[in-house]
């Protein structure tokens, strides 16, 4: 399960324990159409190994600027509420699956 990410409640989320995935998106976003299915699969696989957020940048523009986002989709990958990588763009969910092994450690 993904879980919908706020101004906030985002603090909160990044802070856990385990690794976790920002999804940076908007409706309108083709790209993000095609990532989000991906996301959903990796958070029933993996369950609560990982924390993956969704922030609406047309929601929460403070929290888009705040990281810099520019370009949508973009995925922001915490662990211990420290961002460690980025992706932008709809990437293959391998890329995505060996950028949380990555953090995993």
């Amino acid at each position: 399960m993904t879980v919908k990410v706020t101004d906030a409640t985002f603090d909160g989320v990044v802070t856990s324990e385990r690794p976790v995935v920002i999804d940076f998106w908007a409706p309108w976003c083709g790209p993000c159409r095609v990532v989000g299915p991906v996301l959903e699969e990796i958070a029933s696989e993996l369950g609560d190994q990982v924390t993956i957020g969704k922030v609406n940048v047309d929601e929460h523009p403070a929290l888009a600027s705040r990281f810099g986002i520019q370009a949508i989709p973009q995925l922001l990958f915490f662990k211990d509420g420290a961002e460690k990588d980025r992706l932008v763009g709809a990437v293959p969910k391998r890329e995505i699956l060996k950028r949380l092994e990555n953090l995993a450690g």
